[in-house]
């Protein structure tokens, strides 16, 4: 049986899932670009309902550890397990999969698509995982405070309006991790506040957070931090 298999396998038959088994497991990874080490020898372990700060200035491999946790992109040394699944071995194929079924993303920037309403672009979500369902997204719109703008258009939105379309297009699939990529870089404070209140109350549920910030206030927020500086955990 596929690690693929096993997964859903050990999946199906938690019906109460271990609250504390790990989502995440690396040890002594590292990227490498030519020569420059990106990420040199970091290990660190994040179990269910964790909520994890990433930390550092420019240039310290917050981005590239969250490709390789997102499966965006892969280590040249070291090892990184994702929800007991160890990703260095997958194919592409494979890992667009896990992705999809594991991993829910949250950017700085929206992504949304321009000319399908709120609903339509958490749909799109379902599509692209199993079946589209408009009473699921809109629930799940309703979960963060935007069912009263389901069959609004993105430009119609402001941008804490749009974050939280996100957060619920990344929820929509039940993910066993939600990795928020500077999610309220492009916020003014009160919707800031919405997005981490939004995000804290996951971690509460159960929900395993990863959120890469570079703002101190919020990483103060989390259960635990890991701090990097030159590619290295300090």
């Amino acid at each position: 049986m596929d690690q693929l298999a096993v997964a859903r396998t050990r999946d199906a038959a938690d019906a109460t899932p271990d609250a504390r088994r790990e989502v995440i497991g690396a040890e002594g990874l590292g990227r490498r670009f030519g020569t420059v080490e990106a990420l040199v020898d970091v290990t660190f372990t994040v179990r269910q309902g964790d909520f994890l700060a990433i930390m550092g200035p420019s240039g310290s491999g917050k981005t590239t550890l969250l490709n390789i946790l997102s499966l965006l992109d892969a280590p040249t040394s070291g090892s990184c397990r994702l929800d007991g699944i160890e990703t260095a071995t997958l194919s592409e194929a494979d890992r667009v999969v896990i992705r999809r079924e594991k991993v829910g993303l949250v950017f700085q920037t929206f992504h949304l698509i321009p000319y399908l309403s709120a609903v339509e672009n958490v749909m799109l979500a379902q599509h692209y995982h199993s079946i589209a369902d408009r009473d699921e997204a809109f629930a799940a719109l309703e979960r963060v405070g935007m069912g009263h703008r389901a069959d609004h258009l993105p430009s119609q939105l402001s941008g804490g309006e749009q974050q939280r379309v996100c957060i619920a297009r990344a929820l929509i699939n039940a993910p066993a991790l939600i990795l928020a990529d500077e999610p309220t870089g492009n916020l003014d404070a009160d919707n800031e506040a919405r997005v981490m209140d939004l995000l804290d109350s996951l971690r509460h549920e159960g929900r395993t957070i990863v959120l890469v910030t570079h703002n101190p206030e919020l990483g103060a927020r989390a259960d635990s931090i890991l701090r990097l500086q030159h590619g290295r955990a300090v």
